[in-house]
Order: structure tokens, then C-alpha cells, then sequence
């Protein structure tokens, strides 16, 4: 059993992340800011039902301090979320178009990076975010890459059926050194 939440609020220069895992009696939990590195506390209990009702109060806590759900990789085979993700930066393009980061801009950025956790650095500068029209093009580009198929190579014998493709598993840690790729 284990769990990936994030929390985002740029305008609080918060952008942090919390995980845990139970494994037999033992719960291990990591937290930190996204993008650097986790501290870990493992927590030591007499058996694995113990562990896991830790997990569930500890994971309660949490989502009632505004975390959400989320995971550290995006799985293609998640196309509801690679498709709202595109969705949020469609909508923050127009305001990075006009200029216009007000309330609403914070909030859809917030979503966004709900979605796409992202390494933004100490000092979140949520106005500073998206430069150029072409900062959020080149992270749309790479989010509609993970919706394109890969093309599945022809049958060499007659009558044979391939196998099922796995769905791509892209690691966020290593999309993000291209998809911000100004910060």
C-alpha cells in the first residue's frame, strides 16, 4: 500500500510533496519540497494491520490540510489527467498571451501543478512561471507526445497477434529537465 500527494499554493510559496508505503510492520513516509531532496521517517509497528491504520490517519490528515492525490510518475495509460493537464495550460496560455496573471491565473496554475508536480525552485515566482508563449507550448508539446501511440511493428507470421503494449511510464523527475526548460 502507498500514496503520492502533493500540495501547491504559489502565492504561499508552497509546493511540496508527501509519500508513504507500508511494507509487513513498517511505515516509511518522505517529504519535502518537489524537486529536491526527501527527508524519510520510517515508522516501526508491531504488525502490518498496525501499519496500515498509521497509513490511513496519516494519509487523512494530510488530504483535510488541502494535499491531493497524485503519483510521481505519469502513466499514459492516465489519459484523463494528461488530457486536463493540457486543458489548464490551453486556459493559461491566453493569460500569459495578455499578461494577465491575476487571481484566476494563480488558480489554474495551482491545478495545474497539482497534476504535474514540478521542481519551481525555493522561491516560487508564480508571475515569472511562464515567460514566453513558448514556455507553455513546449510543455504542451511534450504533454501531447505521452497521448501520441506507438506505432506497433507488423506481425512477421501469419495469424500471430502481438502483444498488448504496455503503457509508457514517464518518470516526472526526468521530463522535467526539458519541460521547464528556463528554470
Amino acid at each position: 500500500m502507498e500514496i503520492y500527494l502533493v500540495f501547491v499554493d504559489a502565492i504561499r510559496n508552497s509546493n511540496k510533496f508527501w509519500a508513504a508505503i507500508v511494507e509487513d510492520g513498517n511505515l516509511t513516509v518522505q517529504w519535502g519540497r518537489v524537486g529536491y531532496q526527501a527527508q524519510t521517517k520510517v515508522h516501526t509497528l508491531a504488525n502490518h494491520q498496525r501499519a496500515i491504520a498509521k497509513f490511513h490517519n496519516l494519509v487523512a490528515e494530510k488530504k483535510g490540510k488541502g494535499y491531493r492525490e497524485n503519483q510521481p510518475e505519469i502513466d499514459t495509460s492516465d489519459v484523463y489527467e494528461i488530457e486536463r493537464a493540457i486543458g489548464l495550460l490551453n486556459a493559461i496560455r491566453s493569460y500569459v498571451i495578455h499578461r494577465n496573471f491575476d487571481q484566476h491565473y494563480i488558480q489554474l496554475l495551482n491545478q495545474y501543478l497539482k497534476i504535474v508536480p514540478t521542481p519551481l525552485g525555493m522561491q516560487i515566482a508564480p508571475y515569472t512561471i511562464y515567460r514566453t508563449i513558448a514556455d507553455v507550448d513546449h510543455q504542451r508539446e511534450l504533454l501531447n507526445s505521452l497521448l501520441t501511440p506507438v506505432p506497433q511493428v507488423a506481425a512477421v507470421a501469419v495469424g500471430h497477434v502481438p502483444e498488448a503494449a504496455e503503457p509508457k511510464v514517464v518518470s516526472l523527475k526526468t521530463i522535467c529537465k526539458n519541460f521547464w526548460r528556463h528554470l
